[in-house]
């Protein structure tokens, strides 16, 4: 008789990185989602339980409140998502002895340094959106047990909201977009964190307790207005609807959260650790475009 495969739980099912573990489940185990709909994780139900239940041998949080501006006002939720929901998950997995992967970002960082952040570089959050991601990293950390936060940054895909969706839309009826051009970033594709996450689960399995802070993001560095060429040069090149870019500023484009500057991650420490290499963003824009096109 063959071995039963093992089961990985993942909280969140409609957001980026759990649409894409999903569409390319790993081989020799079974992908448990539970969404909004199966779990609300700012409901009463018990963490510890659900994870014993479905008898996860790994567990993934691809679950978070994203909405950076919004959560200026309504920061309950988003300590609640980010914090203590993630605290939850960590603190059960430890006592069940199961490995723990949880997402965090660049917004933990203020943006002022000139170049990638590595993973010990001090936290300096700039308004609550990456206060409550900051603090779901220390809680996080300090329930013991194998557990690994994967920082990442400008995640893009063929799932959900995200800047390059964005900028397709908009080339559909306009021909010139004001993108901001002073705050650059390592764009990165979902799928590569899918596999990222899946590569620092199986390193998990065979390490001693600990916490483990990674980033995982793009190979390629450059500003939101720079971003929005890559991809209508590919729209251009595919015949589909682009748009020329005019390059802003930030003070151009207020948001009630401020943005950190520099998001650039760097990610020698993960692939050091797994192997794990992001998809060359040039290959990843017309990958994306692709889906997009045949959905």
């Amino acid at each position: 008789m063959s071995d039963p495969m093992k089961v990985v739980l993942v909280f969140g099912r409609e957001g980026q990185v759990a649409r894409e573990l999903a569409a390319a489940p790993p081989p020799g185990a079974r992908l448990v989602f539970l969404g909004r709909a199966q779990f609300d994780l700012l409901g009463d139900g018990d963490i510890a339980t659900a994870i014993e239940r479905a008898g996860a041998a790994g567990v993934i949080n691809a679950s978070a409140y994203t909405a950076v501006d919004r959560a200026e006002s309504e920061p309950g939720p988003a300590f609640r998502l980010n914090r203590d929901a993630p605290a939850a998950m960590a603190r059960a997995c430890a006592d069940l002895g199961v490995p723990f992967v949880h997402f965090s970002t660049d917004y933990v960082f203020d943006g002022d340094k000139k170049t990638a952040y590595v993973e010990d570089d001090t936290r300096r959050p700039l308004g609550v959106y990456g206060a409550s991601k900051s603090e779901g990293e220390d809680a996080v950390a300090a329930a013991g047990g194998r557990s690994a936060i994967i920082r990442t940054a400008w995640v893009f895909s063929a799932f959900g909201a995200n800047f390059l969706k964005t900028m397709l839309r908009l080339a559909q009826s306009r021909d010139e977009i004001g993108v901001v051009d002073d705050q650059r970033g390592c764009p990165t594709w979902a799928a590569d964190l899918a596999l990222a996450a899946l590569a620092v689960l199986g390193f998990l399995e065979s390490s001693a307790p600990s916490t483990n802070v990674l980033h995982a993001a793009g190979d390629t560095a450059v500003s939101w207005a720079g971003f929005a060429e890559m991809i209508f040069a590919e729209q251009a090149r595919r015949g589909g609807p682009f748009a020329s870019v005019r390059g802003i500023t930030t003070a151009d484009y207020p948001t009630p959260a401020r943005r950190p500057r520099n998001s650039m991650l760097s990610i020698e420490k993960l692939s050091a650790l797994t192997g794990w290499r992001p998809t060359p963003l040039p290959d990843a824009i017309p990958a994306v475009c692709e889906q997009l096109a045949n959905a």
